[in-house]
């Protein structure tokens, strides 16, 4: 399996929005992909612009597969204007 981690910090006053749109994001990968597997959307307690994923998919193949999505598409329209910083790592899940 292919783990998916990415680092998400929001502009100033824009945590909610963006936590909002990994929700909604999270909700259309879970539902719409089959090879995704888990989508979890983590928050800091101490810092309200900082959040988590956590994405399991099948293979490297169902992970480009989300990334052609429509709601990926989407997704990524969304944060553009609410998004500081976002950092991705990929790793193999023993």
């Amino acid at each position: 399996m292919l783990a998916v981690i990415v680092n998400f910090e929001a502009e100033p006053g824009q945590g909610e929005a963006l936590l909002e749109a990994l929700k909604f994001q999270s909700a259309n990968s879970l539902e719409k992909e089959p090879g995704c597997r888990r989508f979890d959307v983590c928050s800091d307690p101490e810092d309200a612009h900082h959040f988590l994923l956590y994405e399991l998919y099948d293979d490297e193949a169902a992970f480009s597969a989300h990334t052609q999505t429509e709601h990926y598409a989407a997704f990524q329209e969304r944060i553009k204007p609410v998004l500081k910083a976002r950092e991705r790592q990929l790793m193999t899940r023993l």
